[in-house]
């Protein structure tokens, strides 16, 4: 059975009949990412009738966004498992409050066309660009070892998506590792071949992140946004083809990366818990391993389950 709009608008006013939610005053301020929540939010219509007034940014990568939330310019905002260990490294003083799990496929490495790289181990002394830290990094790192390579077999370029796609289309690197609509954008527009995904080789998780001040004078406000979040999830699951469409209205990419995102990605809510947790801490050892951060990292302290019970309230 499809969850339709009117469904979700249905569940929305819920939301705000709730006692005392009214009586919040104020903004909530969420840092967004390229066809991130924002576009999905406002196709499913859940964004309809806010008790309080919801600000967007949008950033061209996590690290710019967790650079905004130890600012104090936003509130809490949606990154990966990779750039959560590094937020946590740099001592951003964050939670994670939701999470979601996504086909590891979201993340790859690819080459233009004509390259003669197929596998792994011909990336071998050629240049990858990415972001330091975050999930791109990773996913190179875990396929060189997997590959039986080490992190100085190659050479990273660490560029922001839009200069390591013009990189990569000049030839001034050999590769990319991204994720989501950058990937997409690349196969679909310019013709990128997919060497490695991070389908068996990354969590698949991703976490919206508030600051411990936004977590201590905005909870209502966060649990209300969580909880409406996880209803627009389940509606774009629902319908894929409806939210492929608004995420390239939104984005200003064409309607087939849109829809090579969407039916990628299958992103889906789950609740804070032990497998969640266990499987982040392995990320932070990993990059503790790769030298990537520079201490070991207690992954249970960053994760706020106590926002579960709002985030899948009926």
């Amino acid at each position: 059975m499809t969850l339709g709009r009117r469904t979700v608008l249905a569940a929305g006013s819920v939301l705000l009949a709730r006692p005392g939610f009214a009586a919040q005053p104020g903004s909530l301020r969420i840092g967004d990412q390229k066809g991130g929540a924002q576009p999905l939010m406002q196709a499913a219509g859940v964004l309809e009738g806010l008790p309080y007034r919801l600000e967007w940014s949008q950033f061209a990568g996590a690290p710019m966004l967790m650079e905004a939330l130890n600012a104090g310019a936003i509130d809490a905002g949606s990154i990966g498992d990779a750039p959560f260990v590094s937020g946590i490294a740099a001592a951003i003083p964050m939670r994670a409050v939701s999470v979601t799990r996504a086909e590891g496929a979201v993340t790859a490495l690819v080459v233009p066309g004509t390259s003669p790289i197929r596998t792994v181990a011909d990336l071998k002394g050629r240049s990858i660009a990415t972001l330091k830290g975050q999930t791109g990094h990773f996913l190179v790192l875990a396929a060189l070892q997997a590959a039986g390579l080490r992190a100085d077999d190659v050479r990273f370029a660490f560029l922001a998506p839009s200069d390591a796609k013009s990189a990569l289309a000049a030839g001034s690197v050999d590769a990319w590792a991204t994720w989501g609509p950058y990937i997409a954008l690349a196969k679909v527009q310019d013709g990128a071949r997919e060497i490695v995904n991070g389908q068996d080789l990354m969590s698949g998780q991703s976490y919206l992140v508030a600051s411990d001040a936004a977590i201590a004078a905005r909870r209502p406000a966060l649990e209300d946004f969580l909880r409406r979040l996880r209803i627009a999830r389940e509606w774009g699951m629902a319908n894929p083809d409806a939210q492929a469409r608004v995420w390239a209205e939104q984005t200003g990419f064409p309607p087939a990366v849109g829809k090579v995102v969407v039916d990628t990605a299958q992103t889906r809510t789950v609740p804070i818990d032990s497998a969640v947790i266990a499987a982040q801490q392995r990320v932070a050892d990993f990059f503790l391993a790769a030298r990537v951060v520079p201490k070991a990292q207690v992954a249970e302290r960053f994760f706020d389950p106590s926002f579960n019970a709002a985030v899948f309230a009926a």
